[in-house]
């Protein structure tokens, strides 16, 4: 691969992937009932109004399941992987194959937000646990209906919270299930980000 060609697998895997990544959030952030009018998640809507508007009025959200934000970081990721492999000089992908190889992807990016969110979560409870940060809030409201059940499972302990522990276990789990499932699938390494 020359240089051209790898800056530009590069340039659209990096933005692929960050704005899926905002997309996902959008999904989560309905999903937990996160506060919408936190300057963060106004941003997200804003970044993601274009794309999800049409989509939202054919596919409305169920409950909390906002199944347009799905639908379209599934479009976004082929639509990545196809491009990645189009500049590289491969041909297209099956499209059964790349369903799967998108699903993959979108696991491992849902993996990754929970697991750098909640590593975001404790180390912010040790320095600043008292903050209103807007960031520092949403991190919260993200974390706290996943950790809820680790909560049950494991209660704190003398002021200390032994929770995050088991969902870092769980993730790891589901992290080498994922990344055998890519790997049985025949997924092509850097083909999807963060496998």
């Amino acid at each position: 691969m020359n240089s051209v060609t790898e800056v530009s697998v590069y340039l659209i895997q990096a933005l692929s992937s960050l704005y899926l990544l905002i997309v996902l959030l959008r999904f989560l952030l309905q999903l937990c009932k996160a506060n919408f009018y936190n300057p963060i998640s106004q941003f997200i809507v804003k970044a993601t109004q274009l794309l999800l508007g049409p989509i939202r009025r054919v596919i409305p959200p169920v409950n909390n399941i906002d199944f347009a934000s799905l639908l379209a970081a599934l479009v976004i990721q082929l639509a990545a992987m196809e491009l990645t492999l189009l500049v590289a000089g491969g041909g297209l992908i099956p499209l059964t194959t790349a369903l799967v190889w998108a699903v993959i992807g979108i696991m491992s990016m849902l993996l990754n937000i929970f697991f750098y969110g909640l590593f975001a979560a404790i180390i912010v409870s040790w320095i600043l646990p008292q903050s209103h940060h807007p960031a520092i809030a949403l991190i919260w409201q993200l974390m706290e209906p996943v950790m809820a059940p680790f909560r049950k499972i494991l209660p704190s302990m003398g002021g200390i919270d032994l929770s995050p522990i088991l969902m870092f276990l769980l993730i790891k789990v589901l992290r080498i299930v994922v990344s055998n499932f890519a790997s049985a699938t025949q997924l092509h390494p850097g083909l999807v980000p963060g496998i």
